[in-house]
């Protein structure tokens, strides 16, 4: 057993004390480490070696990383000042958020593969093979449902839901790009697509009436992206599921003349916040393309579900 002054002196470092709440729940390497903490390598193994030679953490070797994992048994007086210092250390909250964000990129190895097959697609031709058959593919395994398209555009992605779901309700400010888009849907004899003039931080939607929210890179223009969020929460019926492309953060400041962003882009982070203060939950996010030409913009995806209403007998 580790000695107790030992012990008390290492993790007398807030720090420190951040790296082994971590390390309790799951084996982490040095990299993903300093992507949770964000500090340096140097730091980082500085206070891993300082843990290693108190007794409070081992690793073990695998492939060209160690992995460090929280060494002390449960009943320890270490467990007893953890669970204290996950409650009084700010960052405690915002570290395991991080953490499981970067638990979910190690279990996704294969995107990298799925990665450079998506960059072939379209370039290499193959008889019937288009991003557009995939998606009507998959359209047909979604269950009809009432749909929000959120900052819709001329709706051509609000067309494309329509062909499945029960009724389409897309929103944008632009009272032009909704003249167009019902005249588009008329056109085409579409009866469930109902295309209203209004904002995202003040949608013309009732409350508890929508089954899954689309933010289809439209969350950027919003002056208030967090209130855009909020609104959506508000017209989803509890369980119901929320879907955000969206570009990563990026420093392509032409992109506010060029395209009317409000927003360069956001975090992995920063959506999370977003999703988690607006009542959802099951939130997951990733980066799912990455453009070739410069900047390379990069498209994050982030999904979540709103909580459902806790009932109780009286």
């Amino acid at each position: 057993m580790p000695s107790i002054l030992k012990t008390l002196r290492v993790v007398a470092d807030p720090n420190r004390l951040r790296i082994l709440l971590l390390l309790r729940g799951e084996e982490l390497s040095v990299a993903e480490l300093q992507e949770i903490l964000v500090m340096g390598q140097s730091t980082i193994s500085t206070h891993l070696a300082q843990l290693k030679q108190a007794g409070l953490v081992e690793d073990r070797r695998t492939g060209k990383s160690n992995l460090y994992k929280f060494s002390p048994a449960d009943g320890t007086p270490l467990v007893e000042i953890l669970a204290q210092a996950r409650a009084e250390i700010p960052q405690a909250q915002a570290d395991r958020s991080a953490m499981r964000r970067v638990l979910r990129k190690r279990q996704d190895k294969m995107r990298s593969f799925f990665d450079s097959v998506a960059g072939r697609l379209g370039k290499d031709y193959v008889p019937g093979k288009s991003w557009k058959s995939m998606a009507e593919a998959l359209l047909r395994l979604m269950p009809p449902m009432i749909i929000a398209d959120l900052g819709a555009g001329e709706g051509a992605f609000a067309l494309l839901l329509a062909q499945r779901a029960k009724k389409v309700i897309a929103v944008d400010s632009s009272a032009k790009m909704v003249e167009v888009a019902r005249e588009q849907a008329l056109r085409y004899g579409v009866g469930n697509l109902d295309y209203r003039l209004g904002d995202m931080e003040e949608l013309p939607i009732d409350s508890s009436s929508v089954d899954l929210v689309f933010f289809s890179q439209s969350l950027h223009h919003a002056l208030h992206p967090g209130r855009a969020v909020s609104e959506a929460s508000r017209i989803l019926v509890p369980g119901g599921r929320i879907v955000i492309l969206d570009l990563v953060k990026h420093r392509f400041e032409e992109a506010r003349e060029l395209y009317a962003d409000e927003w360069l882009g956001f975090s992995e982070t920063e959506l999370e916040a977003m999703l988690e203060q607006a009542g959802f939950q099951e939130i997951q996010t990733s980066i799912v393309h990455k453009e070739q030409e410069t900047p390379q913009f990069q498209t994050l995806l982030a999904v979540a579900s709103k909580r459902e209403l806790k009932t109780g007998l009286r």
